[in-house]
């Protein structure tokens, strides 16, 4: 399986800051420059595109033989992947609008959009954290690097390419570690999950983590922002850029800490993971209009995805079910009916009269579905959907 470890650069000066920044700028302009040709002539296949354009990516924009290279695969990338998302429907039927604007539009790259290295241009340290990087402006040799524990022991086995990023005037390395997969276990039962909004995440032993933190902390920025914006000076507009990304920071580590719980529960009992399938569920339900905003700021797809890496590098098999149904239905007797959901936190089963937590009740059908998909022999492999 594949991880990516991610480290900070600490430019040792303004000139090396510089020369990253206009490397990425250089880069990208080149990028867009290449798309728009490939786009205009039809050339998507690597070979005829770098035959093309390859000489003038050079002298046009200064770079040298090898990160020409990986611009132009860059280019021929983002176009695989916008084919295949067409092809896949992700941007509508034929004939709508976004699909057909995706398909006439060239590719545009940001000036700061992140720029793969290869061993060629980028060369690293270990022992004494540091880099060594092309530039427009040469070579920047010892460039150091800040990273966590975790993410220095998986560098040591990294191979292939890394992307510098820019974020806020900081820059990063994003290396990509081809990590062996330990082959999943036979589960003992399965521990099923129901992502929320009021509760993030509530597992079928009935242990609820709720989203009242995350909810204040965004309520916080949002007034916050609302403030700055109101200011409208200078000052207020670079606070604005300071705290942009905090709030998805501060998302993304409590989804991490949730998803390692979960995991762990898992493992040390023996049992597999029952997830739902939430793919389009914006487009499926209805919010009312307070709701909204809270409905579009949930991550669930990101916690989902962080439960199923990390499963994934601990041997945790996966299953996703079809979510319909799991929060009318009663856990125990399984009679299913829209007014056993009595409220957003109460379930009570208009045929056994059992009551329970709405979520704990919806986490247990999750882990009875997980556990007959199982059963039934239709998963092969760590991850599935059972429709």
């Amino acid at each position: 399986m594949k991880i990516v470890a991610q480290v900070k650069l600490m430019p040792a000066s303004a000139h090396d800051a510089d020369a990253l920044a206009a490397t990425l700028r250089a880069c990208n302009r080149a990028a867009t420059w290449v798309s728009e040709t490939a786009h205009a002539r039809g050339l998507f296949r690597r070979n005829e595109l770098q035959q093309a354009v390859y000489h003038d990516t050079k002298a046009v924009f200064g770079l040298a033989a090898q990160p020409a290279v990986r611009t132009i695969k860059k280019v021929v990338d983002a176009y695989t992947t916008l084919k295949a998302n067409i092809k896949a429907g992700n941007l509508g039927p034929e004939g709508a609008k976004r699909r057909t604007k995706a398909d006439a539009t060239p590719i545009f790259f940001r000036e700061d959009a992140a720029q793969p290295y290869d061993d060629r241009i980028l060369t690293w340290n270990l022992d004494q954290r540091t880099v060594s990087v092309w530039t427009v402006a040469g070579r920047l040799k010892g460039v150091p690097f800040v990273c966590s524990p975790e993410a220095l022991k998986l560098l040591a086995s990294r191979k292939g390419e890394s992307d510098l990023m820019m974020r806020d005037g900081m820059f990063f390395l994003a290396a990509t570690i081809d990590l062996p997969e330990p082959a999943p276990y036979g589960p003992d039962g399965f521990l099923g999950v129901d992502l929320g909004i009021v509760n993030i995440a509530t597992t079928s032993d009935g242990q609820v983590m709720s989203g009242r933190r995350i909810d204040r902390y965004r309520r916080r920025h949002r007034d916050l922002r609302q403030k700055l914006q109101k200011k409208r000076t200078k000052s207020a507009r670079r606070a604005l850029k300071r705290i942009r990304r905090r709030e998805s920071r501060y998302t993304a580590q409590r989804n991490h800490i949730i998803a390692k719980k979960l995991v762990a529960t898992a493992e040390r009992t023996s049992r597999g993971i029952g997830l739902e399938d939430l793919s389009g569920i914006r487009q499926r339900v209805t919010a009312k209009k307070n709701q909204r905003s809270r409905l579009h700021a949930w991550a669930f797809a990101q916690l989902g995805a962080f439960i199923e890496y990390k499963a994934r590098r601990a041997g945790v098999p996966v299953v996703v079910v079809d979510p319909r149904y799991t929060s009318r239905q009663c856990s125990v007797c399984r009679h299913t009916h829209r007014a056993n959901r009595a409220t957003q936190a109460r379930f009570a089963c208009r045929s056994c009269g059992v009551v329970l937590h709405a979520d704990i009740n919806g986490s247990r059908n999750i882990a009875y579905r997980a556990d007959a998909v199982w059963q039934r022999g239709a998963v092969n492999r760590p991850r599935t959907t059972a429709r």
